[in-house]
């Protein structure tokens, strides 16, 4: 990929696409990365559509605008990929979608003439069995490291802790990273 990467989250208000967006941008800067992140919101309220952000690049990033062409596109919500335009995501580029089927079911089904790589995994499920709520944007951070070497998974978990243990307390903590490293394992792609 280019030296920066361009990376478009697709959620619903409450998911936490804009957690994990900043939260991968975060991670990324204690890599001693360049770092952008930030959403784009419609009607603000709770579940409703939305976007986030994350640029990430080895050099300072001078461009203060939209993401129009990301390298790579995450669906936090199935329910939104009517959304994914494949025209948009940069040729050979990389979408990963939270859903409970296999890349080649959804390429068939939508994306047949995109020429990157599909990953999906079932990062709902993962949430709810080691965090017990619906929040697929953590598990979906572990995917993503997976499909895309971006940051190490080391340096995630610390951002995690870092982030949340005041927040949310040392065992709903653990129980987000657990849900980091099974989606990392559980993520197939085709």
């Amino acid at each position: 990929m280019e030296k920066m990467k361009e990376i478009c989250w697709y959620g619903r208000g409450g998911q936490g696409a804009k957690t994990a967006a900043q939260l991968l941008a975060e991670a990324s800067l204690a890599e001693g990365k360049y770092i952008q992140a930030f959403p784009e919101y419609g009607p603000e309220r709770a579940g409703a559509p939305m976007k986030a952000f994350t640029r990430i690049a080895d050099e300072p990033i001078n461009l203060h605008c939209g993401v129009n062409c990301p390298q790579i596109v995450v669906v936090i919500d199935p329910t939104l990929l009517n959304l994914v335009d494949v025209n948009e995501i940069a040729e050979k580029g990389i979408l990963l979608v939270n859903i409970d089927k296999p890349p080649f079911q959804i390429r068939k089904e939508r994306f047949g003439l995109f020429k990157g790589k599909i990953y999906t995994v079932n990062a709902t499920k993962i949430a709810l069995e080691t965090v017990g709520l619906p929040l697929p944007n953590t598990p979906m951070l572990g995917a993503l490291i997976r499909a895309v070497e971006i940051v190490p998974l080391k340096s995630l978990e610390e951002k995690l802790k870092e982030k949340f243990l005041k927040k949310i307390g040392e065992e709903k903590t653990k129980a987000n990273i657990q849900g980091v490293y099974r989606a990392y394992k559980e993520v197939v792609w085709g």
